[in-house]
């Protein structure tokens, strides 16, 4: 099992329009290319705060990622929804990513 963590940092004052696309297209595309999303929130205190958009997806291993993610992003109905979303500019600012795992902790459930 892999957890992919990502944290995507908004252009100023771009925060409502990258949860707007969060909740109009990347939620359903997600849904559509069998990525399952195990958290999404955003940041209320802390380094970005109310300025940065978490969230974490499980997959079986690196190439059941990789291959989900190439779908995803290939998909003409991203390409579309993503483009239009930056139409008055860009949404993110600074993209951080991270894999993690539950290798070698014992007790752990849904893991």
């Amino acid at each position: 099992m892999l957890y992919e963590v990502r944290e995507y940092t908004a252009v100023p004052g771009r925060l409502p329009a990258l949860i707007d696309r969060f909740n109009n297209a990347t939620l359903r595309l997600f849904h559509k290319h069998g990525m399952e999303l195990v958290f999404l929130g955003k940041t209320d205190s802390g380094e970005d705060s109310k300025n940065e958009v978490v969230y974490a997806l499980r997959f079986e291993s690196y190439a059941d990622m990789e291959s989900r993610w190439t779908s995803f992003l290939n998909d003409p109905e991203w390409k579309e929804a993503a483009a239009r979303s930056e139409q008055d500019g860009p949404l993110v600012a600074r993209v951080r990513r991270r894999f993690v795992s539950p290798a070698g902790f014992t007790g752990l459930t849904g893991g």
